[in-house]
């Protein structure tokens, strides 16, 4: 039998194992999950990349000058 691949929370890091025992993987319990989904929503933590111009994605047609 193979043993279980044991990783760290993303959040506190404490070691888990990648099993049922912990429900909430990658994170070790609910409450880091949370804080993790936090982090996300509140901008602590983003995906990189450039800035967009809002004027420039926005398609109505107040956004455009007139002519």
């Amino acid at each position: 039998m193979s043993r279980a691949k044991r990783i760290p929370c993303p959040t506190c890091k404490r070691d888990i194992e990648w099993n049922e025992q912990f429900p909430w993987r990658p994170f070790c319990s609910e409450r880091c999950k949370m804080v993790d989904l936090g982090a996300w929503l509140s901008e602590a933590r983003a995906i990189p990349g450039e800035n967009l111009d809002e004027t420039a994605a926005d398609p109505s047609p107040e956004a455009d000058p007139p002519a």
